[in-house]
C-alpha cells in the first residue's frame, strides 16, 4: 500500500529476500597445508544450474587450486554437484570456472607466482550481500613437516585452554 501512496520503498537485497540461509564452504585444509600470505575476494563466473547448486549447499572447495589459463585467472577441480535431475542443463562438476579480479590484482597476483614455492588457493567460496557467489582466495607458501606438528601442538594447547573454562 505504501508503494502507491507516492512513498519509497526501502531497498532490500535479493538474499534478504529469499531468506536464505548463509551459504558458506571454507577450505579448512588450506590454512594446515599453506602460510596464507594476501587474501583476495573475487567473483565466479557460474552458469545458472551451478549457483543454483551452491545455495542448495552442493559445493566443495577441499580440492581446488587457482592457476593461470593466459591473462585469466582459473579455479580448477571446485566441486559444484549438479542440481535436480534436469538432463538437459547440467554443468560438468569440475570444469575450470573464471575468476573476476581488477587486471592489477591479476597482474600483481601474476608477479608473486614467480616466486619458488607460491601458488593460489580457494579459502571461502560464499554468497555476497548483492547475491552472488564470492571467492576468498590466498597467496599461498606451503608449509614444511614440522610447520605443521607446530600447527597442531598450538592447536592442542588451545583446545586443552578452552575445556578448562
Amino acid at each position: 500500500m505504501a508503494a502507491r501512496d507516492g512513498a519509497k520503498m526501502a531497498p532490500v537485497s535479493f538474499a534478504a529476500r529469499m531468506n536464505a540461509p548463509v551459504i558458506e564452504v571454507k577450505n579448512r585444509k588450506a590454512s594446515f597445508e599453506y602460510h596464507l600470505l594476501d587474501t583476495y575476494e573475487c567473483g565466479i563466473v557460474l552458469m545458472g544450474s551451478e549457483i543454483k547448486s551452491i545455495r542448495a549447499g552442493g559445493a566443495s572447495i577441499n580440492e581446488a587450486f587457482c592457476a593461470f589459463t593466459g591473462n585469466d585467472l582459473m579455479v580448477r577441480n571446485m566441486q559444484i554437484n549438479p542440481y535436480g535431475s534436469n538432463p538437459h542443463f547440467v554443468h560438468e562438476p569440475k570444469r575450470d570456472r573464471k575468476l573476476l579480479l581488477h587486471a592489477a590484482e591479476l597482474n600483481k597476483l601474476k608477479r608473486k607466482l614467480k616466486d619458488v614455492g607460491m601458488t593460489i588457493v580457494p579459502v571461502r567460496l560464499f554468497i555476497g550481500k548483492s547475491g552472488y557467489a564470492k571467492l576468498d582466495i590466498a597467496l599461498a607458501k606451503g608449509k614444511k613437516s614440522f610447520d605443521k606438528r607446530e600447527s597442531i601442538k598450538a592447536r592442542d594447547v588451545q583446545r586443552d585452554i578452552d575445556r578448562e573454562q
